[in-house]
């Protein structure tokens, strides 16, 4: 039973009863207080109705018909006019109370129904607007889709076109630096065009990568064997810019299935993009983590994080904030880990550095 109910049930037979012995203990002769008392039990029969419905409302007027009565036959005794309009009272108690009641059940039905149709308007909005997210999804997919296959028809293009007069420029600017020793500045200027003809073909690699569907060749690797390579091959930058870079040893042998160049890869450039990020007498740690049937890989740095809006952007090819990157690395590793099977999520806060979380699949028993 409601809290309510509890309230209002006592309080209507209160108010009957008061009623009541107002009728009982008022002299006949105050012919105009009994015609105001019999008004009155109108009042607890259009509240029962309202609060209880049909049921309520013929309840109470029952109970006022039950306890009016003996007030009729005994006190009002040989009257027969005057029994005759109260009896006719007591008719009327009923009927008001029968269709108060009716009107007030239906006006709470009807209020129930249009509850669930507000319900299900709601529900179908959700729903719509869950549609509407999902098309929004895909219409960017496409579009992704459609940006991948530009590229591929550029990498084809590029591949022809740039690879191989950058092949011919580096090879006769070799030969030039052969006829010049080291401190001359010619040499140095020799120098510095093999360099950078060298980072303009890693560009146009990058785009092939990016671009093209590469075939991965899966066998049973060590993560913490990929990881010491890629720590040992960036060693020597993270000592340039004074940043402390760790790898946890971890006690469980972390064997995947996959491509350990690729993996190498993309590693390489999530720890390249971490140093480049970390102010001098920072710190870079790699961190394994195992679960039942994935291995957890984190590449923490102490940098100044990254904006939110960059964040949402960051897996784009060619976003990058950089003044001389190509926004195409963590494009490649985004990729490199997919194809692995796995995910690859990116945790930043302004002032905070940042986390890149790697899940790969482990081997599982019985492969070879």
């Amino acid at each position: 039973m409601k809290s309510s109910n509890i309230i209002r049930i006592p309080a209507l037979v209160l108010f009957i009863i008061a009623i009541s012995l107002l009728h009982y203990l008022t002299p006949l002769h105050l012919h105009y207080l009994h015609d105001i008392f019999q008004r009155l039990y109108y009042l607890p029969i259009i509240l029962a109705a309202i609060w209880f419905g049909l049921r309520g409302g013929l309840a109470c007027s029952l109970a006022v018909s039950f306890v009016y009565a003996p007030h009729i036959l005994f006190q009002w005794g040989g009257h027969l006019t005057l029994e005759l309009e109260k009896y006719l009272e007591i008719v009327l108690y009923n009927i008001v109370g029968a269709v108060t009641g009716l009107l007030s059940q239906r006006e709470r039905e009807r209020g129930v129904e249009l509850e669930k149709t507000a319900d299900g308007l709601e529900h179908s909005y959700k729903k719509l607007q869950a549609q509407s997210e999902q098309i929004l999804t895909i219409e960017e997919n496409l579009r992704r889709a459609e940006k991948l296959s530009t590229l591929g028809e550029m990498a084809a293009v590029l591949a022809h076109e740039i690879r191989n007069p950058l092949g011919s420029i580096r090879g006769t600017a070799e030969i030039l630096r052969d006829d010049y020793r080291p401190g001359d500045p010619k040499y140095e200027f020799i120098d510095i065009q093999i360099k950078e003809t060298e980072r303009l073909n890693r560009v146009v690699e990058d785009f092939l990568r990016v671009a093209r569907p590469q075939s991965t060749q899966k066998v049973p690797c060590s993560i913490q064997a990929e990881l010491k390579t890629v720590v040992m091959l960036v060693a020597n930058e993270a000592k340039q810019r004074q940043v402390t870079l760790e790898l946890t040893e971890s006690q469980f042998a972390e064997t995947i299935t996959g491509d350990g160049e690729k993996l190498r890869q993309a590693f390489l450039n999530i720890v390249i993009n971490a140093l480049q990020a970390t102010p001098s007498g920072g710190r870079v740690i790699i961190a394994l983590h195992k679960t039942k049937s994935w291995i957890e890989i984190s590449f923490c740095d102490s940098g100044p994080g990254i904006a939110l809006e960059n964040l949402q952007r960051i897996f784009e090819p060619f976003f990058t904030t950089k003044s001389d990157g190509t926004g195409l690395g963590l494009a490649i590793t985004k990729k490199i880990i997919e194809g692995h099977g796995g995910t690859l999520h990116i945790e930043s806060e302004m002032g905070k550095g940042t986390t890149v979380v790697v899940f790969l699949p482990l081997l599982e028993e019985g492969m070879p």
